[in-house]
C-alpha cells in the first residue's frame, strides 16, 4: 500500500515529521517497508529551452540543439521527432543517472559532433511510458531551476505493508485514522454530501444477492473525459500506477484514498440495464488487462442484456471501458462478498487492486458516501450532469457488539491503561463505547471478533513497546527435560544427517497439484491458497526437495546433498518424515577416479540405512522389498528403487533413484537418488532396563575372537539377495551375529538363468572357540538354509 506524505495529510492534520510518522506506523503494527523521494533521483535534471535546433552533418534523423539550463548554451544530440527551437523541456547534464535508461551520461561523440548531455523523455525518467518524443514544458517554465521542484515530484512516497486482516488500512484514509488514535494528529471530517440528481438512475439491479448482495450506480451525462489534472496525474504516478484518463484515475484514486473500488462504464457501449448475476459455464469476458478469461457458473459478474462486461469486484471489462469519447457514464459502487471474490480470483487467476480490497472486505456502510465522493469527483473535473441514485439489494448491516471489562488490557495484554485512555483509543478508531462497556465495531472493521481484538486495539495504539518483559514463573530446582520422544528423535536424526555432510532444507508444505500427483496427490487442500503452485498440503517431502535441487543445480551447484525433515500430510494423518535427496556429481572427474560418477540406488540406501541406525531402528532386521504399484510407486524407478520394513507391511523407509518422467518435470538432468524414513513408523526406543538416563552403557567387547567363513552360491536369477542372506543368517542365531553379500557374478562357469552370490558370514563364540566339527555343522545348516532359497553351493 503506498501513498504520499502530502495525500495522507489531506486526511491527518498533522505537525509530526517524517520520521516520526513512519516510527509511529510501524509502532501500531502497521510495517513500513520503505520511503521514497522520487524528487532525489531527479534532482540533477534541470528546466531547459532548446535555443536552436538543426540537423545533423551525418545523419537524417538527429538534430544539433544548443540547450540552455541556466549556465550558457550546450550543444546536445537528439533524436527525438519533437525537439526545435524554443521548447522548454528537461535537460541532464553531463554526470547525471537516467533511470530509465540505467545510463550515466557523459560527454560522447555522436556520428562524430560532442554531446554534452540529453534531453529526456517521461520514460527515460521513470515518470510514464510516453516515449514519442522529449517532455514538453510551458513556456514560461523558469529555466534552470529543478524539474522535480518545478513538478511538484518531491513528495515523499510511504511503502505500508498491510497484513490481511486490516482491510481498514487498505485506503490512505484508513491509515490517517489509525495515526490519529496513536497521538500524531486528527482526523480531518469527510466531505460526503450527496450530489443531487435529475432524471431517473441507471437501469442496475442484482440477481445474485450472494455475490453481490448490493449494487449501487449513479449516471453523468455530458462528461468530457481527458487527461487528469495535474495534481491527480502526479499522485498515481508517484505510487507506480499508470494515469490513463480523467474518469479511470478517479476510480484508481478513490480505491486507495479510501479503500473503496468502484467503476465506470461508458453508457453508449452498453445494451440494456445492468445486472449483477451468476455466469453462465463456459462465458467469456476480455478484461481491462487485455487478457480473455473463461467464466464458470459459480462466478459474479455485471452484465447486460446482451454479453458479460465486468468480472464482479475484480476487473472490468475492455468492451464497456470509457474512451476520450465518452460523454455518458455509469458510476458503480458494489458490496461484493469476500469468500466469492476470492474464490473467483484464484480459479481465474487475476489479481487487481479492487480484488485486493473486497476479498478483505470492505465497508459495506459506506457505497452511498464513496458513490457520492466519486460522483463529485467525476462532476468537478470532466463535468455534466448527474442523474438519481439506483440502489439495487442490500449490504449486509450486522452491528456487532461485545461486552468488554477494561481490565482485560492487563490481564490479557499484560499493559494497565487507564479506562478512560481506553476509551478514547475506541472512539478514535471509530468504535462505540457505552456507558456499560458494551462496545460495538465499526463497520469497516470486519477483523474485530469477540473482546480480545479489543484489547489488541488498546495494547497496539497505547504501545506495544510498554509491555513489560515478564519471565515465566519457574519451579525451584532443577529443569525436567519437556522434549518428547518424537522431538528427540528428530533432533537426534537431524544431527546424524548433518553429520553425514547432508545440507538442511526447509521447503514449503504446500505445493503444486502437478508436483503431488507422482506421490499419490495431496489429500488437504487450501481453501484459500496463495497461488495456483501452492494449492494442496504435500504427501511427500521430496516435491519441495527436487525443486530446491533444480535451482542450485541451475546456479552453478554440481553436488547436491540435502535433506529435510517435515510433515507429510496424508487422507488420515500428519506424518513426521525425514527426506533425502542426492543429485548430481557423486564424485569428481580426476586423474584418479577418471569421469565423474553420479549417485544411484545404492548410495540412496546407505544413507537410509545409516540414518535409521542413528534413529534406533532394528537395521539387523530390516526386509528390503518393492515400492508398491500406485500411490508413491508411481515416484521411484522401477527396478532401481525398494522399500526397507519391518515385516511385510510396515514399511520404515523408501529409497532409490526417482522415476525420469518425475525429473523432467522438474526439470532435472540426469538420475537423482532419494530417500524417504517415515518418522512415525519407527518402532518406539526402549527405555533401559536400569531406569537410568543418559549414561551410554559400558563397553563391553567379546572375549573371544570372531571367525569368518566365505559361502559361494548358485540361485536364480530372479531371486532377491536380501533373502538368500536373511536366510543364511536365520540358520544359526545364537552363532552367526552378521552376514553379507560380498560379490555377484554372472558370465563364464555360471548356467543361464542364474548368478553366483558370494555371502560373508561372521561367527561369535561365546564361552570358548568353536571346534572343527562345529563349523562343519554350522556350515551343513548354512548350506541347507540357503537350499531352502533355490540355491546350491558352487563346487
Amino acid at each position: 500500500m503506498k501513498f504520499t506524505l502530502s495525500w495522507l495529510k489531506d486526511h491527518l492534520d498533522t505537525a509530526a515529521t517524517l520520521d516520526q510518522i513512519v516510527d509511529g506506523l510501524t509502532r501500531i503494527g502497521l510495517e513500513v517497508e520503505g520511503v521514497h523521494n522520487p524528487g532525489e533521483a531527479l534532482a540533477p535534471f534541470r528546466v531547459a529551452r532548446v535555443l536552436s535546433a538543426e540537423r545533423h552533418p551525418q545523419a537524417d534523423k538527429l538534430q544539433v540543439l544548443s540547450v540552455d539550463a541556466g549556465d550558457g548554451p550546450l550543444q546536445v544530440v537528439c533524436g527525438a521527432p519533437n525537439a526545435r527551437a524554443g521548447l522548454v523541456g528537461v535537460f541532464g547534464a553531463p554526470g547525471a543517472y537516467v533511470p530509465g535508461l540505467d545510463v550515466t551520461l557523459k560527454v560522447a561523440a555522436i556520428r562524430g559532433v560532442e554531446s554534452n548531455g540529453m534531453m529526456c523523455s517521461l520514460r527515460e525518467l521513470e515518470l510514464g511510458e510516453s516515449h514519442d518524443g522529449i517532455i514538453e514544458l510551458p513556456a514560461d517554465a523558469p529555466v534552470g531551476t529543478s524539474y522535480a521542484d518545478y513538478a511538484g515530484l518531491t513528495d515523499t512516497v510511504i511503502d505500508v505493508s498491510i497484513t490481511p486482516n486490516r482491510q481498514d488500512c487498505m485506503g490512505v484514509r484508513g491509515i490517517a485514522r489509525d495515526l490519529a488514535a496513536a497521538g500524531l494528529g486528527t482526523l480531518k471530517p469527510l466531505d460526503v454530501a450527496p450530489v443531487p440528481g435529475e432524471g431517473p438512475g441507471p437501469d442496475v439491479r442484482t440477481q445474485d444477492t450472494a455475490g453481490c448482495p448490493a449494487f449501487y450506480a449513479q449516471g453523468v451525462s455530458g462528461v468530457m473525459n481527458g487527461a487528469s489534472p495535474e495534481w491527480l496525474h502526479r499522485r498515481l504516478t508517484a505510487i507506480g500506477q499508470k494515469p490513463i484518463s480523467a474518469l479511470v484515475d478517479i476510480t484508481n484514486y478513490v480505491t486507495v484514498d479510501l479503500g473503496r473500488p468502484l467503476h465506470v462504464y461508458d453508457r453508449a457501449r452498453l445494451q440494456g440495464g445492468l445486472v449483477a448475476r451468476k455466469a453462465r459455464d463456459g462465458e467469456t469476458v476480455e478484461a481491462l488487462n487485455g487478457k480473455t478469461y473463461t467464466l464458470s457458473g459459480t462466478m459474479t459478474v455485471i452484465a447486460d442484456d446482451v454479453a458479460v462486461h465486468d468480472i464482479g469486484g475484480i476487473m472490468g471489462g475492455e468492451h464497456s471501458g470509457v474512451s476520450d469519447a465518452t460523454t455518458d457514464i455509469i458510476v458503480e459502487c458494489a458490496y461484493f462478498d469476500p469468500d466469492h471474490i476470492a474464490r473467483t480470483g484464484q480459479a481465474l487467476a487475476l489479481t487487481s487492486d479492487a480484488r485486493q480490497r473486497f476479498e478483505r472486505g470492505v465497508d459495506p456502510a459506506f457505497l452511498d458516501d464513496g458513490l457520492a465522493i466519486a460522483t463529485r469527483m467525476v462532476l468537478d473535473l470532466c463535468g455534466g450532469t448527474a442523474s438519481t441514485v439506483t440502489r439495487a439489494g442490500e449490504p449486509p448491516r450486522d452491528a456487532r457488539s461485545y461486552a468488554y471489562d477494561p481490565a482485560l488490557a492487563e490481564t490479557l495484554g499484560g499493559l494497565a491503561v487507564p479506562a478512560d485512555r481506553q476509551r478514547a483509543i475506541l472512539e478514535s478508531l471509530g468504535f462505540t463505547v457505552a456507558d456499560d462497556w458494551q462496545v460495538t465495531a465499526p463497520s469497516w472493521r470486519r477483523d474485530v471478533d469477540g473482546p480480545a481484538d479489543l484489547v489488541e486495539e488498546v495494547i497496539r495504539i497505547d504501545g506495544i513497546d510498554k509491555v513489560a518483559p515478564v519471565a515465566l514463573p519457574r519451579a525451584p530446582g532443577v529443569a525436567r527435560p519437556t522434549a518428547t520422544a518424537q522431538q528427540k528423535l528428530e533432533r537426534r536424526v537431524r544431527r546424524a544427517a548433518a553429520a553425514r555432510g547432508l545440507d538442511e532444507a526447509v521447503t514449503w508444505s504446500f505445493i503444486a497439484d502437478t508436483q503431488a500427483a507422482p506421490f499419490g496427490g495431496g489429500a488437504w487442500r487450501l481453501a484459500n491458497p496463495i497461488s495456483e503452485d501452492l494449492k494442496v498440503m504435500r504427501p511427500s517431502l521430496l516435491p519441495g526437495l527436487l525443486a530446491a535441487t533444480e535451482r542450485n543445480l541451475k546456479r552453478g551447484a554440481t553436488t547436491i546433498r540435502l535433506f529435510e525433515i517435515g510433515r507429510r500430510y496424508l487422507a488420515d494423518a500428519e506424518r513426521p518424515t525425514l527426506g533425502v535427496v542426492l543429485a548430481g556429481d557423486k564424485r569428481a572427474r580426476g586423474w584418479q577416479g577418471g569421469k565423474a560418477a553420479a549417485f544411484d540406488a545404492f548410495d540412496a540406501k546407505a544413507e537410509a540405512l545409516a540414518l535409521l541406525a542413528q534413529a534406533g531402528a532394528p537395521v539387523d532386521n530390516l526386509q528390503v522389498m518393492p515400492v508398491a504399484d500406485g500411490a508413491e510407486g508411481n515416484a521411484w524407478h522401477p527396478g532401481q528403487s525398494a522399500t526397507l520394513r519391518l515385516g511385510p507391511k510396515t514399511v520404515l523407509a523408501a529409497f532409490g533413484i526417482v522415476h525420469p518422467s518425475v525429473c523432467k518435470a522438474f526439470d532435472l538432468d540426469g538420475p537423482v537418488a532419494a530417500v524417504e524414513i517415515y518418522l512415525d513408523a519407527l518402532p518406539p526406543k526402549r527405555a533401559p532396563k536400569d531406569g537410568g538416563g543418559f549414561m551410554r552403557p559400558a563397553y563391553t567387547p567379546p572375549a573371544l575372537q570372531a571367525v569368518r567363513r566365505d559361502f559361494a552360491f548358485l540361485v536364480p536369477d530372479t531371486l532377491a539377495a536380501d533373502s538368500l542372506v536373511r536366510a543364511v543368517r536365520g540358520a544359526d542365531k545364537s552363532a552367526i551375529v552378521a552376514a553379507r553379500v560380498f560379490d555377484l557374478f554372472v558370465g563364464t562357469g555360471v548356467p543361464e538363468g542364474s548368478k553366483s552370490i558370494a555371502v560373508e558370514i561372521v561367527l561369535q563364540p561365546a564361552h570358548k572357540s568353536f571346534t572343527e566339527d562345529e563349523l562343519k555343522a554350522i556350515a551343513d545348516k548354512v548350506v541347507a538354509a540357503a537350499a531352502k532359497q533355490g540355491a546350491q553351493l558352487r563346487g
